[in-house]
């Protein structure tokens, strides 16, 4: 009887596992845990030109640089300054030897107190020929004798005073001085150095305006002509001024067969001094503005072109629809939609839930 009693409680307890599974099954269960945030790489959104900035390099020149020269012919006896040598407005750069000019203003002095008593003599003739011809003891030629030889002194004395003005002019055109303010950049005379009247003496180029010059190539003169310039200084090349086409060379260099071109700095300080090297940046105006962006970053199941937006901090992703400008080999270009700046989800997006957390593991930029 012992192993029928045996079997008998096996048989029970196979009978009694299932039950036991069950009511096992209908216990308290444990808390689930959070889904893990899915990593993604990110690349952030960035809007520039369409068509690429254009450079040139160019020299910072001034917009005016004048030869100036003496008026009057001389031997040079003093030059005051020296290339580099900045100078104000009527400051003296060179002076003549006056001792030529100091006689010729003593001769007009001269001639100038003859006429006056010509003059005063032809005068006096004049009012007593008058005075006799009313009394009748003297005859019309005489009359008109008399006022001819006023009238010639009259013309001779007013001939002196121009000459003696004249002579002043000379005189002061003897001290060469600057018309503006500026800097010497070149110097074409020395002391003893005879010079005549409008030779060039001494070069200088004025610094209120600056411009930058440029060889441009045919194929973009309608954009020099239309686009937006700015300039940038290789000493500081994070700093830009803006720029304007002020002048552009009718025909070609025959060497080059490329155009000069002038482009004005008005924003130019004293920081940008002349001969610098500068480059010369044009961007197309008419150029929209695109975020260029990989083509696995694009998500679309019909309801058109949209990118999953991820905000760094909390790990949240939120998709928005964007305009699609065009499509290249490898990239899509954007025109709107995300803002600039913004970081999306570049690779991944078709397994991507808007209900989901993420998680930045590394980044990109295109």
């Amino acid at each position: 009887m012992a192993p029928q009693t045996d079997f008998s409680k096996f048989y029970k307890a196979v009978l009694l596992l299932p039950v036991l599974v069950a009511l096992a099954a209908c216990g308290p269960t444990t808390a689930q845990q959070p889904a893990p945030e899915r990593p993604v790489l990110v690349t952030t959104v960035h809007y520039e030109p369409q068509v690429a900035d254009r450079t040139f390099v160019g020299t910072v020149r001034p917009r005016i640089e004048s030869d100036l020269g003496f008026r009057v012919t001389g031997k040079v006896s003093k030059r005051l300054v020296e290339v580099g040598s900045h100078v104000d407005a009527g400051q003296p750069l060179a002076t003549l030897d006056e001792a030529d000019l100091n006689l010729q203003a003593e001769q007009a002095e001269a001639e100038l107190s003859a006429a006056k008593g010509v003059r005063a003599q032809a005068g006096a003739a004049e009012t007593r020929t008058k005075e006799l011809r009313e009394k009748g003891w003297s005859t019309d030629a005489q009359l008109d004798q008399a006022k001819a030889a006023a009238d010639e002194a009259r013309a001779r004395l007013n001939r002196a005073e121009r000459s003696v003005e004249l002579t002043k002019n000379s005189l002061s055109y003897a001290t060469l001085v600057a018309d503006a303010s500026g800097v010497v950049t070149a110097t074409f005379i020395e002391p003893g150095q005879v010079v005549a009247a409008g030779q060039a003496a001494i070069r200088v180029a004025r610094l209120a305006e600056k411009e930058v010059v440029v060889a441009i190539p045919e194929t973009l003169l309608a954009r020099a002509k239309s686009g937006e310039a700015r300039v940038s200084i290789w000493s500081e090349p994070d700093k830009h001024y803006a720029a304007k086409l002020r002048e552009l060379a009718p025909s070609a260099d025959p060497t080059t067969r490329t155009y000069l071109a002038k482009f004005s700095m008005p924003g130019a300080g004293n920081e940008v001094q002349l001969g610098m090297t500068a480059t010369l940046i044009l961007s197309d105006a008419a150029s929209g503005r695109v975020a260029r962006l990989p083509f696995s970053a694009l998500f679309d199941q019909g309801g058109g072109p949209s990118l999953y937006v991820v905000d760094t901090k909390t790990g949240a992703i939120t998709l928005k629809g964007v305009a699609v400008k065009s499509y290249e080999r490898n990239d899509v270009l954007i025109s709107g939609g995300v803002a600039e700046g913004a970081d999306v989800v570049a690779l991944g997006v078709q397994k991507l839930n808007p209900a989901e957390k993420v998680r930045v593991v590394s980044s990109l930029s295109f």
